[in-house]
């Protein structure tokens, strides 16, 4: 097998893991959450995102969140920005990278943005322009990458396309979303191949849901094609309120487990990230979805 001798995990959590969550959470816990998961080692925690609090209101916090947090030397905390008005939000909160996002199914990126695929660039126009004025690094997110729920299956070259728009626009970085959860490892390294052809893969991030139990078996088999960088989510966190039935991101801790045992690196503490992901959980009144966490959890009670 031709693995990577190290990989970069983005955690998600705090953002993408708790933005659909019905319970409100606290601020304490989200700030609490986001120092664990820097203490613990990720390099890269998404923090928040700078969006209507109509849409999505365990976001509206954003603010508090980012003059709270302690920012560790030599750790990003982007937030995800949809519009020029939540750069200004971004600008104000002092923040050092963002991420915009799009997809490649257009009824999706209509029911996630009220808005087309090629409207959704217009809108990054200005934002862009501001990130590059303020020094930001920006991301981008392509949702929807192998299907949608309203369109069905998603051509690799559509998904290919996008990626490429977002890449020629300024992201340094495109993290490729199987929003819904139903890819399988030979659709997945058809997809990176696609994309490949047209941003070069040390550029590529891969964003695994686990709705049919795929996304450790997807990761592995986009590692052996070059891919090294991961987005997951502390305790299997997330969902997606636009694709009924998707269940959480990858967790954290499966994804670390699995690194350890093929002897990549990866520099997070898999027993402080499972401590952070058991104490938000707490805070949701609920259990980790992550299979480790789990199973490291009934270690400790035994």
């Amino acid at each position: 097998m031709n693995f990577p001798q190290a990989v970069r995990l983005v955690e998600v959590g705090p953002r993408d893991g708790l933005q659909n969550e019905s319970k409100p959470v606290p601020v304490d816990a989200k700030v609490a959450l986001i120092d664990a998961l820097s203490a613990a080692g990720h390099a890269t925690v998404e923090a928040g995102s700078f969006v209507s609090p109509k849409w999505v209101p365990q976001m509206a916090s954003t603010d508090e969140v980012m003059a709270r947090i302690v920012r560790k030397p030599g750790v990003s905390y982007p937030v995800l920005v949809p519009n020029k008005q939540g750069m200004n939000g971004a600008v104000e909160a002092k923040c050092g990278e963002i991420a915009i996002f799009t997809a490649a199914s257009e009824a999706f990126c209509r029911k996630n943005t009220n808005c087309s695929i090629d409207e959704s660039f217009e809108r990054f126009a200005p934002v862009m322009e501001a990130a590059q004025k303020h020094g930001m690094k920006v991301r981008g997110y392509v949702s929807t990458v192998l299907a949608c729920t309203y369109d069905g299956k998603v051509a690799p070259a559509k998904v290919a396309e996008v990626s490429d728009r977002l890449f020629r626009m300024g992201c340094y970085e495109i993290s490729l979303g199987d929003t819904i959860g139903v890819g399988t490892p030979g659709e997945s390294v058809a997809m990176i191949d696609a994309v490949a052809e047209k941003v070069p893969r040390e550029k590529i991030a891969a964003h695994f849901h686990d709705t049919y139990g795929q996304s450790l078996a997807n990761i592995l088999a986009v590692m052996e094609r070059g891919i090294a960088v991961f987005d997951t989510a502390v305790a299997g966190l997330g969902g997606c309120p636009y694709a009924k039935g998707a269940s959480g991101n990858v967790g954290t801790e499966d994804v670390i487990y699995l690194m350890n045992g093929l002897g990549i690196r990866h520099g997070v503490d898999l027993d402080a990230i499972a401590a952070a992901g058991r104490e938000i959980c707490m805070a949701l009144g609920r259990e980790p979805a992550s299979k480790v966490a789990q199973a490291l959890k009934a270690k400790q009670a035994a």
